[in-house]
């Protein structure tokens, strides 16, 4: 078979598309809401590298939103010229904010509004919204109704599996969602109470696209291409979310989509990976205090400064700095150590330590 003809038959195996209400969204990779990550510097850094088809917000709180909380607002800035299509998360409880919130997000531009009923965090949870939300279903059932009837752009829905192992009932929220009119049904597979150990079960995505006509997505342990890839073979789901595999390597959405067309997947050389860091400093300090430029670069040089023999020590000096100009020498050092030993792509994709993480106040 020529070239030619693997490409084409790797592009037919893979979906190209999907479509929330009469929306179409190519390439069927969204990039996963993440709080304190996923804000307009880095879904443009992201879209920049290309191959997202769909971008979601941080979750934002009813409550901030409709209290005129300057901070909350925030969360929904992004720059309409790169950053479509776009879905405006929302999370809560009470009826009539969710309502209300949902009415903002559509008055700010938003392409969908997207209800979270999957957050484990125990603020959230005690506050009766995120995953809480799939032990009460009469009063989801109550908001999703309130809220399709306020917007007109379409309604879609992000869940867990259940609120504990014995209590599975995604299958059971998926069709109360399509009844409600949502339009997409996103599912991460753990629970509330698994939180985020162990592995997602993908299954369960699975068992939500035989039960629903609306489109399914599916999240969690999705690093590198040849996961996402293995879903779409092995789920049938009509999407893939990335998170935290964005983080360590923000070419992960260009190198799916090119792997799902059967072309080689692009290997940013250590130079564009220094200027990619770079240019996303320039992006956070456009958007924020340099206090705030501090902890996200930190945040990022955890998990995409890994890879390379002997830089551990100098990522663990990136993540003990006091200001950016200080990582900026560790940066370039960190990377001529990658030009010179080369680059061990498996470890950048892996997921970094807590005790990392922690250090940048994740």
């Amino acid at each position: 078979m020529s070239a030619v003809s693997e490409v084409l038959k790797s592009a037919m195996q893979y979906p190209q598309a999907f479509e929330i209400a009469d929306r179409k969204i190519s390439p069927p990779l969204v990039l996963s809401p993440m709080a304190g990550v996923t804000d307009s510097p880095f879904r443009r850094l992201i879209k920049r590298r290309g191959g997202v088809g769909l971008f979601v917000t941080e979750f934002i709180s009813v409550e901030g939103l409709t209290r005129g909380n300057i901070r909350t607002h925030d969360l929904m800035r992004y720059k309409p010229d790169e950053e479509r299509p776009i879905a405006i998360q929302i999370f809560g409880y009470d009826i009539e904010r969710m309502r209300w919130a949902a009415e903002i997000a559509q008055e700010a531009g938003a392409d969908f509004v997207d209800i979270n009923c999957g957050c484990p965090a125990k603020k959230v949870v005690n506050g009766g919204g995120g995953s809480n939300l799939l032990r009460d279903l009469p009063h989801l059932e109550k908001i999703l109704k309130e809220v399709k009837r306020a917007i007109t752009i379409p309604m879609t829905v992000k869940i867990r599996a259940g609120w504990d192992d014995n209590s599975i009932n995604c299958v059971e929220v998926a069709k109360l969602i399509e009844d409600c009119g949502g339009s997409m049904v996103t599912l991460h597979g753990r629970t509330r109470v698994q939180a985020y150990k162990g592995f997602a079960n993908w299954d369960l995505v699975r068992a939500i696209k035989e039960n629903v006509s609306i489109p399914v997505s599916g999240s969690g342990d999705i690093l590198v291409p040849e996961h996402a890839m293995d879903r779409f073979d092995r789920i049938g789901c009509d999407a893939v979310h990335i998170g935290r595999g964005a983080i360590a390597n923000p070419y992960v959405f260009r190198q799916t989509w090119e792997a799902m067309q059967g072309l080689e997947p692009y290997r940013p050389t250590p130079k564009e990976l220094h200027e990619t860091l770079l240019e996303f400093r320039d992006l956070l300090r456009e958007h924020m205090p340099e206090k705030g430029v501090i902890g996200r670069m930190k945040m990022m040089s955890a998990q995409l400064l890994r890879g390379v023999p002997n830089g551990t020590p100098l990522r663990q000096m990136v993540l003990r700095s006091p200001t950016v100009e200080e990582m900026e020498p560790l940066f370039a050092e960190y990377f001529e150590l990658a030009e010179t030993y080369g680059f061990n792509y498996e470890m950048q994709s892996a997921p970094a330590e807590d005790a990392e993480l922690a250090e940048c106040g994740v």
